[in-house]
């Protein structure tokens, strides 16, 4: 074989190669001698078709067969030949091949670009550490309570307040352009149906005008449904309810006690706030844990100073750039990029796009180069984890990961960045400082 390595430009390489026809046809016979080893045919005794009739039936398959092996193979070559790292697939450009001649084809490629470790003490970090208190526990158990709230029916009809539940008939109508109001339309008409007077869940400005309302009154509300609601055929539409108030209910509460502990599965109230505090923790120290992550994330990116592969910037921004065409046609582009012409938008995700590379590129060779792995533990808890997700389905989701390693390798990832990221809040300098439950929180949510 014979390699000639073309000018280099930055991280991508560019190879010539020549594969004898004699090492071609060496292999082409020899696949169609094991053909015919085993090949049946009227006429013929078992393993003793002539050659000339095999390559007759068979000669072109093999040819495509051994022209497809020679390039694999000599690719490999020259690749380990050369210690090369190659970032995407090489493609592979055919020169010249045509029988009893030479096979010419040219290897162009990206390689990984040479990464030094950032100086990982120097990394300066605070992680903020909240612990509940009992307000905080109280304030969980009593959303707790207002879920398991029992609603009983208030004898004396009166005008609807907040937080109380009123159960009416609706039915909505959309009005047209000219004013008037189109027929019911699917799914908005309902009977018998408990609302909470200015709660979630409905559209916005809907439960709200429930308020005031009493039973045996009737009530037409105006609402408008959001741009962004998930019917293409009623988003942005002005619409009209028909209400009907039948009913009217109130929460009542239960009470704080050993009885409610056990109602939720626990010996005593005591016991339940212990368990709720735990909770709270877990949930704090995750919000605690993400805010940190970026923070790595921001300070090593700053010290991620290499050329990175262009194809894979290129092949990132198009998932990117997906996904914003999508949201630019369906109307939900983020605020930020709201006003913002084609020209800058792919502008910054071009730049979003490499920023994910070049972090992406840091953390698997900081993993690679202090030998992080994920284990096969490690991947077999994920999988349960995800098929938790699926009760009743849990056999089939694990069955597919079994059959998919691909998707298994969509587990892999996310945990070896966990792993090397761990790794790194090990060797910095890491600060913990207290902060109120309800700050974090709103930091979070900001």
């Amino acid at each position: 074989m014979q390699v000639t390595e073309l000018p280099a430009e930055g991280l991508k390489r560019a190879f010539q190669v020549v594969v004898p026809a004699a090492s071609l046809a060496e292999k082409r016979d020899k696949r169609l001698k094991e053909l015919g080893a085993d090949l049946r045919l009227p006429g013929f005794r078992p393993g003793k078709v002539p050659t000339a009739v095999v390559k007759q039936r068979y000669g072109q398959a093999v040819a495509g067969e051994v022209l497809e092996q020679s390039v694999d193979d000599a690719t490999r070559q020259v690749i380990a030949d050369r210690g090369l790292r190659p970032a995407t697939q090489p493609k592979i450009e055919l020169v010249n091949y045509s029988e009893g001649a030479d096979l010419e084809y040219k290897i162009d490629l990206e390689l990984l670009p040479e990464i030094a470790m950032p100086d990982f003490a120097a990394i300066v970090l605070e992680r903020q550490k909240a612990t509940p208190g009992e307000a905080e526990i109280d304030a969980f158990l009593a959303t707790m309570a207002g879920r398991l709230a029992n609603l009983e029916d208030v004898a004396e009809p009166r005008p609807a307040a907040k937080g109380e539940m009123l159960v009416v008939d609706f039915e909505g109508r959309t009005r047209n352009e000219d004013g008037s109001l189109s027929e019911p339309f699917p799914g908005g008409t309902a009977t018998d149906t408990p609302i909470e007077v200015a709660g979630e869940g409905f559209i916005p400005g809907f439960t709200e005008q429930l308020e005031g309302m009493a039973p045996g009154e009737q009530k037409d509300i105006q609402v408008s449904f959001p741009a962004e609601y998930g019917s293409a055929e009623l988003a942005g539409k002005d619409a009209v309810f028909a209400i009907s108030a039948k009913a009217l209910k109130v929460k009542v509460l239960p009470v704080m006690d050993d009885e409610f502990a056990k109602r939720v599965g626990l010996d005593d109230i005591a016991t339940l706030r212990g368990k709720v505090a735990e909770n709270l923790q877990g949930e704090y120290d995750a919000l605690a844990r993400m805010k940190v992550k970026r923070a790595l994330l921001d300070a090593l990116a700053e010290k991620a100073v290499f050329e990175v592969p262009p194809g894979m910037v290129a092949a990132e921004f198009e998932q990117i750039w997906q996904r914003v065409e999508q949201d630019l046609k369906a109307g939900r582009l983020d605020e930020d990029d709201k006003g913002k012409d084609e020209e800058t938008l792919k502008a910054d995700y071009r730049a979003i796009a490499e920023r994910r590379i070049r972090l992406g590129l840091l953390l698997s060779e900081i993993g690679r180069s202090n030998n992080i792995q994920v284990t096969n533990d490690e991947l077999g808890q994920a999988m349960r984890q995800e098929a938790s997700r699926y009760q009743g389905q849990e056999k089939q989701v694990l069955e597919y990961f079994r059959k998919n390693p691909q998707a298994v390798e969509s587990l892999r990832a996310p945990i070896f960045e966990e792993k090397v990221v761990d790794y790194v809040l090990e060797l910095a300098q890491v600060t913990e400082t207290p902060i109120a439950p309800a700050e974090l929180t709103a930091q979070a949510a900001g």
